[in-house]
């Protein structure tokens, strides 16, 4: 007795080895490039001995992983990337002998793949607009979360627009940006449960901003924002530029019950001081 397998069932039984063989190869060549970037980050030595060197490999490292095809894995490797970026930020050493310019590449490959990872937005803002002073190229990889990203995504989506209208008022001057950004940062928080509190602060924000482009009290408040946004991440250096901005549009800093520092602006310096005539 001959048996035969219709085309058909032959058909679904190629399809399905391609489709494994493929997934096989793609996990293979995403593999090792995670190999290749978990050996090197492994190895700290070369960041002490020649840390010039190490940040000009992760530079070519990055490069290969921004051009590296995915196969559908793109979640995977902007996970990985981000995470090299936190081991990469938190060598302080390092960064002290080098810099933090290749943060860029780092969330360049984190929002191409996966832009609706909304927590990586907090870093991105951070990093590229305070640290390495590039708002614009912040501002670039932010839209891609705002193209993607949406209240019912996630509740934490919001953010985005927040950390935009904070580098375009304070780092570009560009106030109808902030405006809208804040205009948005609140229609999207009004959307969510956890954040809707927020929605009319945005809103206020965006409100006053319109009657009186140099508020006082606004850039005050951001300043304060990008203060406790820079504690969060752990970055002094911000902190101490955020501080030294408060002081000069009048801040006082005080000391909480539990020893943390807070600032206030008080009603004087929000008012504008009144030019007198000059005989």
């Amino acid at each position: 007795m001959e048996f035969s397998v219709r085309p058909s069932v032959l058909t679904v039984v190629k399809v399905g080895i391609s489709v494994g063989l493929q997934g096989a190869i793609a996990l293979s060549a995403i593999a090792g490039i995670i190999s290749m970037q978990r050996t090197q980050l492994q190895k700290p030595s070369l960041w002490v001995e020649n840390p010039a060197q190490a940040q000009k490999q992760e530079s070519l490292r990055l490069d290969l992983l921004s051009k590296a095809p995915s196969f559908g894995f793109d979640n995977l490797i902007a996970d990985w990337a981000f995470l090299n970026f936190l081991q990469y930020y938190g060598d302080e050493e390092a960064r002290s002998q080098t810099d933090y310019s290749l943060s860029p590449k780092y969330f360049d490959i984190v929002t191409q793949r996966d832009p609706r990872f909304a927590d990586t937005y907090l870093f991105l803002s951070g990093t590229v607009s305070h640290q390495i002073g590039q708002p614009e190229q912040a501002l670039t990889l932010m839209q891609r979360g705002m193209k993607t990203l949406s209240p019912q995504i996630n509740s934490k989506a919001f953010a985005v627009w927040r950390f935009a209208a904070l580098d375009q008022l304070l780092l570009l001057g560009d106030v109808p940006g902030a405006i809208h950004s804040l205009e948005m940062a609140s229609n999207w928080s009004a959307q969510t449960q956890e954040y809707r509190d927020l929605a009319p602060v945005f809103k206020g924000s965006a409100a006053f901003l319109k009657t009186d482009p140099d508020s006082k009290l606004i850039r005050f408040q951001a300043w304060a924002a990008v203060y406790m946004q820079a504690g969060a991440m752990g970055d002094r250096k911000t902190q101490a530029r955020a501080k030294q901005e408060i002081l000069a549009l009048g801040g006082v800093e005080k000391v909480d019950e539990k020893g943390r520092p807070i600032f206030t602006l008080p009603q004087a310096a929000q008012t504008p001081k009144k030019q007198t005539e000059t005989p």
